[in-house]
């Protein structure tokens, strides 16, 4: 498993030719408490860069990017009842979608976690 990051600070954990994305913990704490998720619909094919969701805290609005192009294969139904989950566990129970990767070279081009942790110092 491999976890890669964007410079608008998504998260994609990948195993085999599935993606897993949500936002860092850096990006939760700097939205503050998740009042609303607004899931992308299974099935929508995303190219990287395209707005795929939206979070919202009490804070602002922030859109969530596609890290990659693909489509999009589960949401996490949990998050519409329960967003503050990205507070609680922005890597593991607050992930927001998963996504077939179309383009496994494009991973290549995403941060890896020093890189991006040199961005948020």
């Amino acid at each position: 498993m491999t976890t890669k990051f964007t410079p608008d600070h998504e998260y994609i954990r990948v195993e085999g030719s599935t993606g897993t994305v949500g936002i860092t913990p850096y990006a939760q704490e700097a939205l503050g408490d998740i009042v609303f998720v607004e899931l992308p619909e299974v099935g929508k094919v995303l190219k990287k860069g395209d707005e795929a969701a939206v979070v919202e805290s009490v804070k602002a609005a922030s859109e969530i990017y596609a890290p990659v192009a693909g489509t999009v294969t589960e949401v996490n139904q949990e998050l519409s009842g329960n967003p503050g989950l990205i507070n609680a566990d922005p890597e593991a129970g607050g992930w927001i979608y998963k996504i077939t990767i179309a383009d496994a070279a494009e991973i290549e081009t995403l941060l890896d976690s020093d890189a991006y942790a040199e961005l948020t110092l």
